[in-house]
């Protein structure tokens, strides 16, 4: 009978080409039936070595490399390089770099969660979500074309401070869009919550607890979704973070429709930070700086900075030789034990809920395998 058992279940390949990926990866699940009862992640498809090559370039240079650790986040990314170049040095950046450096952030939180609502639409099919989803995303990337000239690999922070100030238009054009996405936000909402194949496929499937969390290291909305309450932005502050006031959300269910959840109380909570942000910039003189002259060697030592990525806790560790290329950088990307985590989430449940567990997690590959 323990034979036959052992003869009735099977392993299925879900990647590295599957829709419910999100990139380049695999997920081999076992089943019983349509029950998975063990599952193997498995990255590797996509390395890059991007570790490696900052290792043969100057520090400058390797700001637009940061960019394209994930093209929905890539302004986050530049930012913790800077930051962790800045910490090397010792160096505060100016009070004006600071606060543009949230407003940019928190438009790249913005459009990061708008993509990956979009792609939630589609993994559990709603085309409409994601149309509605990708428009207001638009919005956010134009702010990006008038802040920077960039739509998605920005390349605006600078190792102290920020490469240009803000134009002379983009207070208005930024506090007009978001005062229109709040309210597109709630569009949306009605769009979501109110289908009840929106909202079936995700409550109570992927439960993880708070001990779930210590023990396999998740962090963000992940995270918040079962509980914890940390954002390193409250808890840990940088930039103007702590002169600003905003909520962090939590849920204690612990699900995949309360991870959908922080992601959508998120997005109204950036805006709020934005809002702030560009009043406190019109206190600040335009004369002030926004960008101080460092020099392009860094001394020896190591040196560690960490940031509140859209998808959870990213850090990076330089560790500088006294030259003006670094001798190690090594990236932590919160996806990357996300995504580890899978195994947990996803034993249990049906084969066909795979896809609304694992987008709730958020997936990039690009930061994930390096």
């Amino acid at each position: 009978m323990d034979g036959k058992m052992k003869q009735d279940k099977m392993w299925v390949t879900m990647g590295p080409q599957h829709p419910f990926s999100h990139g380049l990866w695999t997920l081999r699940v076992e089943v019983d039936g349509e029950i998975i009862t063990d599952a193997e992640p498995e990255v590797g498809y996509l390395h890059r070595g991007w570790e490696k090559e900052c290792e043969q370039r100057d520090y400058q240079k390797i700001i637009p490399m940061a960019d394209r650790l994930c093209y929905s986040a890539s302004m986050t990314w530049s930012h913790l390089f800077c930051k962790v170049a800045e910490e090397a040095l010792d160096i505060e950046v100016p009070e004006r770099a600071q606060y543009l450096r949230v407003v940019a952030d928190e438009i790249c939180r913005l459009q990061s969660h708008l993509m990956w609502l979009a792609a939630v639409g589609t993994d559990v099919g709603n085309l409409t979500i994601f149309l509605w989803a990708l428009r207001e995303r638009e919005f956010m990337l134009d702010l990006n074309v008038r802040l920077c000239g960039q739509r998605l690999t920005t390349n605006y922070p600078r190792i102290g401070g920020v490469r240009n100030d803000m134009p002379y238009y983009f207070e208005r054009d930024c506090l007009r869009g978001i005062e229109r996405f709040e309210k597109a936000l709630w569009d949306i909402l009605q769009l979501t919550d109110e289908s009840s194949i929106f909202v079936g496929r995700m409550k109570g499937l992927g439960y993880i607890t708070r001990k779930d969390v210590a023990n396999l290291g998740i962090t963000g909305p992940a995270m918040r979704g079962c509980g914890v309450d940390y954002d390193v932005r409250r808890d840990d502050p940088y930039d103007a973070y702590g002169e600003l006031d905003f909520e962090v959300p939590v849920l204690k269910e612990g699900d995949a429709y309360s991870r959908y959840m922080i992601r959508i109380e998120e997005m109204f909570q950036s805006c709020k930070i934005i809002k702030q942000a560009m009043k406190k910039l019109e206190s600040i003189p335009k004369t002030a700086p926004y960008r101080l002259k460092v020099p392009k060697c860094i001394p020896e030592g190591t040196h560690v900075a960490k940031m509140e990525d859209p998808r959870g806790e990213s850090l990076m560790y330089l560790i500088s030789d006294g030259t003006d290329q670094p001798y190690r950088l090594k990236v932590r990307s919160p996806v990357f034990v996300n995504v580890s985590a899978s195994k947990h989430m996803v034993k249990g449940v049906r084969i066909a809920d795979i896809p609304a567990i694992m987008a709730m997690i958020d997936m990039c590959l690009g930061e994930t395998d390096r």
